[in-house]
Parts: structure tokens; sequence; C-alpha cells
């Protein structure tokens, strides 16, 4: 027994006879709506003053994890959890690496 495959639903029309013309948006507004994000999306509505302000409450609530996240604690632990050791190091390797970064941080202010 063999299968018959369906045909295909493919459409030769044209743009022009799919919608009218006038809902074909301009190439420039095309590009410009592609790259919206949906936090400017959100704050747009936020800043609009013909929107409902029980709507604009609800866009800056959505919005504000995204504008000014919570700080997070960091904790600091050495190895396994434990404290943190220091191990014995000279006041001259101390004062070297003390050099090395400032020598570093005077190079990447000239360049």
């Amino acid at each position: 027994m063999t299968r018959q495959r369906k045909a295909s639903a493919t459409t030769t029309a044209t743009p022009k006879e799919l919608a009218p013309e006038a809902s074909v948006p301009k190439p420039a507004q095309r590009v410009e709506t592609c790259f919206i994000t949906p936090l400017d999306y959100m704050l747009d509505v936020m800043r609009d003053p013909a929107v409902g302000p029980a709507r604009r409450d609800e866009m800056a609530k959505l919005a504000l994890p995204y504008l000014h996240p919570k700080p997070t604690a960091i904790e600091h632990t050495g190895k396994d959890g434990g404290p943190i050791e220091i191990s014995d190091i000279s006041e001259t390797d101390i004062a070297r690496r003390i050099a090395f970064i400032l020598a570093r941080g005077e190079r990447a202010d000239k360049q």
C-alpha cells in the first residue's frame, strides 16, 4: 500500500492581494518595530500620558527589576567554606606586587 501526499498549500498571491496597501508598513517602519525590546515597550507605556494611571503603574512595577536590580550579599570564604587563610608573604613580595599593579594601571591610563 502506498501513501499519497497531500497537495501543498502554497499560494502565488502577491502581498498586495493578501493585504491592503495601507496595512503594509514601509521598510523604515518595519526595521524600527523589529528592534523594540519588551523593556522599551514597558517604558513607552509608562511614560505615555494618554495611558491610564493603573496601566502605567503596572508597567512601572514590571520594569523596575530590570532598571534597579536588588543588590545581593556576597560571602567571602576560604577553602571548603572555612575562614580565609593568609599565607606568609614577605613585605618585599607585597611591595613588588603593589608596584606591579600600579605600573599596569598607569600604562592603561596612558593608552
